[in-house]
């Protein structure tokens, strides 16, 4: 099983997890940002499926379902670009304070961002 790779691939679980918490408050954070990723996605999704079919009858007969799949590929895939931000961000925090804060840091931000996002949506439905 060790040996599919040709190299050694040496994965920190530090750095795993500061990754996915760093990942997570940036999704949480920027969440008008994910909205659009996961639409843009959505979009290309689509269009993409429909140079797939040269028939218009087919193409409409199989629609609902065929939308209905791309947006949920697009939710799953448009965590892609939070989580190489976050694997940036938890670097720069290894980098300036040091390995034993990265979990620290990440929890903190997602916390924060968390709270951001909740009164953010709470203020949308004050309006």
């Amino acid at each position: 099983m060790f040996d599919l790779f040709p190299f050694d691939l040496h994965l920190s679980a530090i750095a795993i997890a500061g990754t996915g918490l760093w990942s997570l408050s940036l999704y949480l954070g920027l969440a008008t940002t994910s909205d659009w990723v996961t639409h843009q996605l959505n979009r290309w999704f689509n269009f993409a499926e429909r140079s797939l079919y040269t028939s218009t009858e087919e193409f409409e007969r199989t629609r609902k379902g065929r939308e209905a799949q791309n947006a949920f590929y697009a939710s799953i895939f448009s965590i892609v670009p939070f989580l190489l931000a976050g694997a940036l961000c938890n670097y720069g925090v290894e980098l300036t304070l040091g390995r034993s804060w990265a979990i620290s840091v990440g929890m903190l931000a997602c916390i924060g961002c968390g709270i951001y996002e909740l009164g953010r949506r709470d203020g949308q439905g004050m309006e």
